[in-house]
């Protein structure tokens, strides 16, 4: 599951698609930090995109991981430009995965607060 969570996170970084298509179940389900959610694997390649158009990935440290059945948890830090604005922010990720271990599901969260 790490290995997985892992290229998911260097996609975004190297902005491929192609990995998305590796990793994701056809009906995963994403819910974002900041509200949105995205369902299917067409309609996170379109929000992929659409975000790599006008943003930037440029860190997506893993700190550390929890695993538990196939549920993974994973504390990061997130740093990207967006519309010419660089921001970084610490987060969690926890992932669930069915059995062929492709991602079924990404809950994401934000800590604003400085640590």
């Amino acid at each position: 599951m790490k290995e997985t969570i892992l290229k998911y996170f260097r996609a975004w970084i190297e902005q491929d698609p192609g990995v998305l298509k590796e990793v994701l179940a056809g009906h995963v389900v994403c819910s974002e930090c900041w509200g949105p959610e995205y369902r299917g694997l067409s309609q996170m390649l379109r929000w992929f995109e659409d975000w790599n158009r006008k943003g930037r990935v440029l860190e997506w440290t893993v700190k550390r991981t929890v695993e538990q059945g196939r549920t993974i948890a994973v504390e990061w830090f997130f740093r990207c430009r967006w519309e010419g604005t660089e921001d970084g922010f610490d987060g969690v990720t926890i992932a669930d995965f069915d059995e062929a271990g492709k991602i079924v599901r990404l809950n994401e969260f934000q800590s604003k607060a400085e640590h």
